[in-house]
């Protein structure tokens, strides 16, 4: 299931983001347990960019509130997600991240890939915000238990956080990071290296537009009635831009379907 979505995803992004430069992307074979650690600037979109693109699965660690609802939950589960709750979300709701963390060692343990967003918030920026400690806990978590993942940085750049035809840039650098983490300075050492490499892996990259050519007027009448749905139901949050990739994602099949039996039956009619 996972792998035919990659297939789908990828030919997506081919359209709603026509430019992606990978830096660094032989990271990406990286063999062993990875703890993957990423900016996160544009929402849910950040996860399917980098899932898609990434040959090995993944697990994420995702926003505790959107599991609440049960079908939702179930969904992201199946995609490897796995909940973090803020305290912004309730504390009574803190002490199941205990058993997330549990997965995400396990994880490792299997020589899996775990990704976590270190700045706990998305905002659409790419001036990084401080780190919380989730990164260096589960790191904490798999040295204690004689698992030391390799350490690996993302850092992913958009050319607008609205428009359709971005360009993004995404880049890879793994840390070098052998000593086990054990206490509180330990911690802060860990995500103060992070955040130096990551910073500068960070590029915002040049708008590429979409080109206007006859794709670009087949799917026009498509496009403009989704992004006015997708903006009314967000009100230019930060998920704007994820609700509009996942609408055309899911309707673009459904329209082209639609138009290629109105032309069929069209012709049909006149012989």
């Amino acid at each position: 299931m996972i792998f035919l979505l990659k297939i789908f995803v990828r030919l997506a992004l081919r359209l709603f983001c026509p430019s992606i430069v990978v830096k660094n992307a032989e990271l990406m074979k990286t063999k062993g347990p990875v703890l993957l650690v990423v900016n996160h600037p544009d929402s849910f979109l950040d996860a399917v960019i980098i899932g898609a693109l990434y040959p090995r699965n993944i697990n994420y660690l995702a926003r505790g509130d959107v599991f609440r609802n049960p079908v939702f939950g179930f969904l992201l589960r199946q995609l490897n997600m796995l909940p973090v709750f803020r305290q912004r979300e309730g504390k009574e709701h803190l002490h199941l991240n205990a058993n997330t963390f549990r997965q995400a060692v396990e994880c490792l343990r299997n020589d899996g890939i775990v990704l976590i967003f270190i700045e706990g918030i998305c905002l659409n920026t790419h001036e990084l915000q401080p780190f919380k400690k989730g990164a260096s806990r589960i790191l904490e978590s798999a040295h204690a238990e004689g698992i030391f993942p390799t350490v690996q940085i993302a850092g992913i750049g958009y050319s607008s956080f609205t428009a359709f035809g971005k360009g993004i840039h995404l880049a890879f650098e793994n840390l070098s990071w052998p000593t086990p983490i054990v206490e509180a300075t330990d911690r802060v050492k860990f995500n103060a290296a992070v955040f130096e490499k990551m910073e500068r892996l960070i590029e915002v990259p040049k708008h590429v537009g979409f080109p206007r050519g006859l794709l670009y007027y087949f799917a026009l009448p498509l496009y403009i009635p989704v992004r006015a749905f997708a903006y009314a139901k967000t009100k230019g949050s930060v998920f704007y831009d994820s609700v509009l990739f996942a609408l055309l994602l899911f309707t673009f099949p459904v329209y082209v379907a639609l138009v290629v039996t109105i032309v069929l039956k069209v012709k049909l009619i006149l012989g």
